[in-house]
């Protein structure tokens, strides 16, 4: 997706198009988890990235589990140090805590950037 001022919504939009196949109920309080993750990663983009022209938003469900993952361009890699997050990245990692899951960032593999990854155990 192109960044801009549309991006956080698409975003939202996209990843709520894949709770039907995870089994993810709408409007329930995981649903809302991932939205405000993928919320707050994708204005992490536009805050920290601000020379990333793309961002991308993926969704994963395998063996119990939802990732999202969110792509760009920036290859410096956030501080997921408690000292070194701020406030959104705090929220997010404290999210996936709630869903025994947790928070990792790499170099990107097909492009120059990096990747920020949630897991979360879908809850039964």
């Amino acid at each position: 997706m192109r960044v801009g001022p549309d991006a956080v919504r698409e975003a939202r939009e996209a990843a709520a198009g894949h709770f039907a196949q995870a089994g993810v109920a709408p409007g329930s309080a995981f649903a809302d988890a991932v939205l405000l993750v993928v919320s707050e990663l994708v204005t992490n983009v536009l805050r920290h990235a601000a020379h990333s022209p793309v961002a991308d938003v993926g969704i994963t469900v395998a063996a119990g589990h939802l990732v999202v993952g969110v792509a760009d361009a920036e290859p410096r890699l956030p501080d997921l140090t408690d000292d070194g997050m701020g406030a959104g990245l705090r929220l997010v990692a404290e999210l996936a805590a709630d869903y025994d899951g947790e928070v990792s960032a790499e170099p990107a593999v097909d492009h120059e950037g990096k990747v920020v990854l949630v897991r979360f155990r879908i809850p039964s």
